[in-house]
């Protein structure tokens, strides 16, 4: 299966709670902490949620 990395970008700082757990699901809870995840639609969903604070690299 493809993988792709996620680098958190932004600063939880300031933001709802649904954010900062949806991070942390995503293994990132750190700036500049990057997380390499398998590629599905639960992912890409949760990505979506916070694509403000974080930066993806396919592959």
């Amino acid at each position: 299966m493809a993988t792709i990395k996620i680098k958190q970008t932004g600063s939880p700082i300031r933001r709802t709670g649904d954010q900062r757990a949806t991070l942390v699901g995503l293994g990132l809870n750190k700036m500049h902490r990057v997380s390499e995840l398998t590629d599905t639609p639960e992912v890409r969903g949760m990505i979506r949620k916070v694509q403000h604070m974080v930066e993806v690299q396919e592959g």
